[in-house]
């Protein structure tokens, strides 16, 4: 029988959604604050697969991949959830988000997106957050599950979450190496 183990550490990330007229310093800072600084900070995309958020944020939004240096236990990631959420607001103006903050991690084989909507194939955790496991790792590269959002399912992350997972194997060989004195 096998034993209960601890939440494996993992790599925390945002995918954060914003117009090309918000300035994303004063959120990468709060979100820094929130997770760890900033490890990495994709190049900002075009998100341009649905117009869901266009009423509330506008046109030619673009979205970006940002991961955290600090590792964080699976289990953190409704509390990160809640934590982007209250930044959303924090940044908010005149009752619109300025962004959107999709906090997620990635272990060594998927990536996952907390989500506040309990849709499909989500899995609930705690706290009204569910887990949505969106690209899995296989054969060297990112592969879309069916449901996985377009912008996730065409690619053009993946070169963002390939290097969150260099850095990650980095990490996770650090800590299981001996001590070296």
């Amino acid at each position: 029988m096998a034993s209960p183990q601890p939440a494996p550490q993992v790599k925390l990330f945002a995918a954060v959604l914003h117009a090309p007229e918000a300035d994303p310093a004063d959120c990468l800072r709060r979100l820094e604050g929130a997770f760890s600084p900033c490890e990495h900070r994709g190049v900002a995309r075009a998100f341009d697969c649905t117009d869901y958020y266009a009423e509330e944020m506008g046109p030619a939004l673009l979205r970006s991949i940002v991961g955290f240096r600090d590792l964080q236990p699976a289990s953190a990631l409704p509390q990160a959830k809640q934590r982007a959420n209250a930044i959303e607001s924090e940044l908010a103006r005149h009752g619109r988000r300025r962004f959107n903050i999709d906090v997620g991690y990635l272990d060594l084989h998927k990536v996952v997106l907390a989500s506040c909507k309990g849709r499909g194939s989500k899995v609930y955790l705690h706290d009204g957050v569910w887990a949505d496991v969106t690209l899995r790792y296989r054969a060297g590269r990112w592969e879309p599950l069916p449901w996985s959002f377009p912008d996730f399912r065409d690619g053009r992350y993946d070169v963002d979450f390939l290097h969150l997972r260099a850095l990650l194997k980095a990490q996770l060989r650090l800590i299981s190496a001996p001590d070296a004195d």
